[in-house]
């Protein structure tokens, strides 16, 4: 017995089967995240590595060159990017699109370790690597900024505040930070003023990192009570480093106020953001590859009356951009045409049939395979976009080409002679 003969001997398993179609269908619609564009995950691993003070030739040199070649050697690499700045460098590695993204990080980690031996002794920060998505975009730019207050005490509200409780939220994968303002203290060297006392750079180099250093100082202890040694060591302050003693001349120290110029500065002073021509700073976001896009985007900005309460009234919060304004329009403008055209897929049936109870099977088949649909595309692990969207507009095109076909050649065979 064929499926179509069951269907109709039995109008009841037909009946229920139709409602189970529809139920799951809806479950799968609810469930299914939205995105602009389909998921693609093309397994990309981004290396960093940062020796300050060391020009772009020699961060090539030193430390992408050794690095390149142990990533070479690993299997599946399909290209291999690197660019290198200012005391910066980055690498990029993108592997075969059947490489599993996490054995892949696991060999990048080892290529690293094999490859620290051969990189410079002065890179005291080791290279850092993460997971990447290159067709990845920010859900949400989020922008800070303040006429009154400098860009390091943004910088540390963004850092303590907003890019933590963001960065715990479902659905969000990396918070990233724009126009970085981190304070730090500078120190502008006189090269005249260290050769008359002759002084070398390594000798300065010496002081400040011992200078800044916050090692443990011990520990006492007696036969009835023990007690740990603490010293706050760490300069936090321009003015703090003034009277550092960096060595001995003549049996009279030499203090790095007489050398130096010391100010309160920046981490990095070559980098910069703003907005509306304001120096600010921005916060974008990376949603996860599974997440609803619209979904993250409302998370996020619900927390803004939160964010505006516990920052300072100086500190201006404000959404730069919301990328899922426009997908959430083009998801339901695209929703609007595939329902336009099952209306007008049953209204041209009718109209060439011109038999309503020929026109009602496919006035519930169409919907109905069209819900049933979403709960496959659910458990297949596709996302609500443009594409998934047009392609169903167009199979309930064909579908309607199919009918009309099958309806002309059913009126040519019943048709007498």
């Amino acid at each position: 017995m064929s499926l179509p003969t069951l269907c109709i001997r039995r109008p009841v398993m037909t009946t229920s089967l139709t409602l189970a179609i529809v139920l799951v269908g809806l479950i799968g619609y609810v469930f299914l995240p939205v995105a602009a564009l389909p998921k693609v995950d093309f397994p990309t691993i981004s290396v960093s590595t940062s020796l300050p003070g060391a020009s772009p030739s020699t961060i090539a040199a030193s430390i992408a060159s050794p690095l390149e070649r142990e990533f070479g050697a690993i299997a599946g690499v399909d290209s291999i990017t690197s660019v290198s700045g200012l005391g910066i460098g980055r690498i990029t590695v993108q592997f075969n699109l059947n490489r599993n993204i996490d054995a892949a990080a696991q060999d990048i980690q080892a290529a690293i370790a094999s490859a620290s031996r051969k990189l410079p002794a002065e890179m005291t920060t080791p290279p850092s690597y993460r997971k990447v998505n290159p067709s990845d975009t920010p859900v949400l730019l989020l922008t800070l900024k303040s006429d009154s207050l400098p860009l390091p005490v943004i910088n540390e509200y963004v850092e303590t505040n907003i890019g933590q409780r963001v960065s715990t939220l479902p659905g969000v994968a990396q918070v990233f930070t724009y126009g970085s303002q981190k304070y730090a203290v500078r120190v502008q060297v006189d090269p005249d003023l260290l050769a008359v006392r002759g002084i070398g750079l390594d000798e300065v180099q010496k002081a400040l990192a011992a200078a800044s250093s916050n090692t443990p100082v011990g520990s006492l202890s007696g036969p009835q009570r023990a007690a740990t040694l603490q010293a706050d060591t760490e300069l936090t302050k321009a003015s703090a480093y003034a009277p550092l003693i960096i060595a001995y001349r003549n049996g009279a120290p030499v203090r790095l106020g007489e050398v130096a110029r010391i100010v309160d500065g920046v981490l990095n002073e070559k980098g910069a953001n703003w907005f509306n021509g304001t120096r600010a700073m921005s916060v974008p976001v990376l949603r996860q590859a599974d997440a609803n896009t619209v979904e993250v985007a409302n998370r996020i900005k619900a927390l803004l009356p939160a964010f505006r309460a516990d920052l300072p009234g100086a500190i201006d919060i404000a959404v730069r951009n919301d990328f899922s304004v426009a997908i959430q329009a083009a998801i339901n403008d695209m929703q609007h045409t595939l329902i336009l055209t099952v209306i007008l897929v049953v209204l041209v049936i009718f109209l060439f049939v011109r038999r309503l109870s020929a026109t009602i099977i496919p006035a519930l088949a169409l919907p109905v395979s069209i819900i049933g649909t979403f709960a496959a595309m659910y458990l297949a692990g596709f996302s609500l976009d443009n594409v998934s969207l047009m392609a169903l507009t167009l199979r309930s095109v064909s579908w309607w080409t199919m009918r009309l076909s099958w309806s002309r050649t059913s009126s040519a065979m019943a048709r007498p002679a």
